[in-house]
């Protein structure tokens, strides 16, 4: 059974329910299990959990310590381009907005890697906009292998692809893909994806499965908190997480949280999830899946990156831009959304050893990557 069949067997409002009919002893129970499964994580990411947090995070601190040591893994995404086909409201990138365009080519590109690995990062994220035509396959074939020479691992976001595209441009070095849902209700996914190809809301949702028939080393999961209910959204990216893990158990798999963030002619509201919640969140995730990796970006303000590190993240980003050309020279009107945390990557290492941790930049090799 693929995953949209799945999802079609539940109700995304009675979920909603299910989450906020929990109570303190459905959340005791949760945090006495050893194995929780997909109802206890309901309980976990309940209003009735809220007053259980300083425990949640007692548990999720040791238990990410236990399968993580005191490592961090620092990246930084690379933005190729600030094209895109769709019109999604809450991008800044969505085609309706007027702002210039900009893709790099190859010598912007070389720049940009010299400048990133100048920092210390060896783990990169490649970003676009979703534009098929003028930065597809023909344009990923070039930079990928060029990208690839300067780190160890590369990761990409950008728009869905076939499974043999990404078997492809796994031959070609890419490690890792991040694709969120956004969110996994349908009719709140077609309010805010107006135009374009990531209007088929199932196209994106079969993508992690043509990853792992492509093989790739790594899927990073996700929903935008901000377009519904933050924690019926946080379920359904729990039972995709589970599905995936079942049925592609070769690859490995991260979680991130990315709130609202103002842009350019997009949604700015903050307020569906607080830091408390979010915290919440995360604490019920590690619960959940001590060997996920969580991901943390400069969406998020320094001091509360800051006071997150210990409790279950293992995967940090770090003097990041948002626009093509951020970190050779470029112009913040081409930035996808505002960052929050804008400290140096020597500012936030810092950070992290005095939280106790140790900032890795390296923790793969590029022959791992290597096919056939």
């Amino acid at each position: 059974m693929s995953f949209a069949k799945q999802l079609a067997q539940w109700d995304f409002d009675d979920v909603t329910l299910q989450i906020h009919a929990c109570t303190a002893n459905d959340v005791q129970r949760a945090l006495n299990s050893t194995r929780p499964g997909l109802k206890d994580f309901m309980a976990l990411i309940s209003p009735a959990a809220e007053p259980f947090l300083a425990h949640m995070a007692r548990l999720s601190y040791a238990r990410t310590r236990q399968r993580f040591g005191n490592t961090l893994q620092f990246y930084i995404p690379l933005y190729l381009s600030n094209l895109c086909a769709n019109d999604c409201t809450y991008c800044g990138f969505s085609m309706s907005n007027k702002l210039r365009r900009k893709t790099l080519d190859l010598a912007e590109i070389e720049a940009e890697c010299q400048a990133i690995k100048s920092m210390g990062f060896d783990s990169v994220l490649v970003v676009t906009g979703e534009h098929e035509t003028k930065v597809g396959m023909a344009y990923f074939r070039q930079a990928i292998p060029l990208i690839k020479r300067h780190f160890s691992y590369l990761s990409m976001e950008v728009q869905p692809l076939a499974e043999a595209e990404y078997l492809e441009l796994c031959q070609l070095g890419l490690d890792a893909v991040l694709v969120y849902q956004e969110t996994y209700r349908r009719r709140t996914y077609a309010r805010h994806h107006l135009k374009g190809k990531k209007m088929d809301f199932d196209w994106r949702l079969d993508t992690p499965e043509r990853l792992g028939r492509a093989g790739v080393d790594k899927m990073g999961l996700g929903v935008l908190i901000g377009l519904d209910d933050w924690r019926t959204d946080s379920f359904f990216a729990a039972l995709h997480l589970k599905y995936l893990q079942k049925t592609y158990w070769r690859s490995r798999y991260s979680l991130s949280f990315p709130r609202l963030r103002p842009c350019s002619g997009g949604l700015t509201d903050k307020t569906q999830m607080t830091d408390k919640q979010l915290v919440q969140l995360i604490c019920a995730y590690r619960l959940l899946d001590s060997e996920v990796e969580l991901s943390l970006s400069t969406r998020e303000s320094a001091q509360f990156r800051d006071k997150l590190l210990p409790l279950g993240i293992t995967s940090l980003s770090a003097g990041s831009s948002t626009q093509p050309g951020g970190y050779a020279g470029g112009e913040t009107a081409l930035e996808q959304f505002e960052i929050d945390d804008a400290r140096t990557p020597k500012d936030v290492a810092n950070a992290v050893r005095r939280a106790g941790l140790q900032p890795v930049w390296k923790d793969w090799e590029r022959s791992y990557s290597q096919t056939g």
